[in-house]
């Protein structure tokens, strides 16, 4: 099959999906999966797509692709009101209709029979197949016979990841039901009052095995070397520790009248990686407290670097507020005009919620280093917003800066991030 301007490594995988009706792709941040994507589903003859993705996706990414990677193709974005959605999922012209995660309930009244192909951008969000959008979504796929998955991060918080994903594109690979999956490939133990399941010793690997027919990995050694290099860099900070051993104590901190009372261990880690940014939230939903070293590191970072331009990823509105308050001429990401402000140069600080900014955007041209001030506890979601500048068409050395707070939470959280990645590298190596 032909392809526009696609390197080795996407071609293979385009044709891959063309030859299989079912099929996952499994594609590190920046490796190309729309534009690959794009060119199989050009070359599919008369097949009328449904393509899920998260919102800013649908709506920047893959029209903006298919212009430039299947511009033969008709598309439509249904976002928006009832009335808007319904007008382009019911556009007779429309080859490929684009629709978020979030509408697949409302999308669940409608008959999508007419549709010949499937495509699920970012397929970790069918993850859970308990969850409303799985159940909705299930249903609807019945008489679509071509299902892809597009994803990044197939096994990024465990193996119970990967059933749900395979499930929804094809239940041949691990059955019909998770509890039967869980039996056989993991084991439960308890610890203190819960029940944890651990997978059985080489459950990862047969699981890859069962799945390798399906599946298509885009094997680093294919571009990873056109890159240019990505520097973590770890920047520790120190603060006065009072309030934070207080709360990891006590579970509960007093600030006059107000109070902040963690009622179990998970509210008690989420109220200590708050203070280890510089905050903490009330009781009443106010922020009393306040410790500006956080914010202070990512002001030097920036002078360091000759104010060039930096995308700060935050995890809190309260952190959000403090970089606005400090960093002037800071722009929200999702002000208009924003990304395209920030590819054009004009911006020299970005704020991104890793959430809402982390999947699918192309903010490689506007800059090369960006700074966590507080990191997620989900890789998936910190290898997605890494991506964003270290990808396909960065021209320098993207620089990678965590703000991790001394003898703190911070640390914990980089390190589950760090194990988590072994895991997801175990994985794609026995598919490969």
């Amino acid at each position: 099959m032909a392809a526009l301007n696609l390197r080795p490594y996407q071609r293979q995988a385009a044709d891959f999906l063309f030859a299989n009706e079912r099929a996952m792709m499994l594609a590190p941040v920046g490796a190309g999966k729309t534009a690959t994507a794009l060119t199989a589903m050009a070359e599919t003859v008369d097949v009328r797509w449904l393509v899920v993705a998260p919102l800013r996706v649908a709506t920047s990414v893959w029209p903006a692709e298919a212009a430039t990677w299947a511009p033969t193709l008709r598309v439509r974005v249904a976002v928006g009101t009832p009335t808007q959605r319904l007008a382009a999922l019911m556009d007779p012209d429309a080859d490929v209709v684009v629709i978020n995660y979030d509408n697949l309930q409302w999308l669940a009244q409608y008959d999508l029979s007419g549709f010949g192909g499937v495509i699920f951008d970012e397929l970790t969000k069918l993850k859970n197949p308990s969850g409303k959008r799985f159940k909705a979504v299930a249903k609807l796929i019945d008489a679509i016979p071509v299902r892809w998955g597009l994803t990044g991060s197939f096994t990024s918080n465990g193996l119970e990841d990967v059933f749900g994903q395979c499930k929804i594109i094809d239940q041949k690979m691990l059955g019909r039901t998770k509890g039967a999956f869980q039996q056989v490939y993991f084991v439960q133990h308890l610890r203190g009052n819960f029940v944890e399941l651990e997978p059985r010793p080489g459950a990862l690997e047969e699981v890859m095995r069962k799945i390798k027919p399906w599946t298509y990995v885009l094997d680093p050694g294919g571009y990873v070397g056109s890159l240019p290099p990505l520097h973590t860099v770890e920047v520790p900070v120190q603060m006065d520790m009072t309030e934070y051993e207080t709360m990891r104590r006590d579970f509960v901190l007093q600030f006059g009248n107000d109070e902040v009372i963690a009622q179990n261990a998970a509210v008690v880690t989420q109220k200590l990686q708050q203070l280890a940014a510089g905050f903490i939230y009330t009781d009443t939903m106010g922020d009393t407290w306040r410790s500006a070293h956080k914010v202070e590191a990512v002001q030097d970072i920036i002078q360091e670097n000759q104010m060039a331009p930096t995308i700060v990823w935050y995890q809190y509105v309260a952190e959000r507020e403090m970089l606005k308050a400090a960093l002037k001429g800071a722009v929200d990401v999702r002000d208009p005009g924003a990304i395209h402000a920030w590819n054009a140069g004009k911006v020299s600080v970005l704020l991104a919620h890793p959430a809402s900014a982390g999947h699918g955007l192309n903010l490689q041209h506007g800059g090369c280093h960006m700074i966590w001030m507080s990191l997620p506890w989900s890789l998936e979601m910190y290898e997605q917003a890494v991506g964003r500048l270290h990808r396909s068409g960065q021209q320098h050395a993207v620089w990678n800066y965590l703000i991790l707070t001394d003898k703190t939470v911070d640390r914990k959280i980089w390190l589950a991030l760090r194990d988590k990645r072994s895991l997801a590298q175990i994985a794609l190596d026995a598919l490969k």
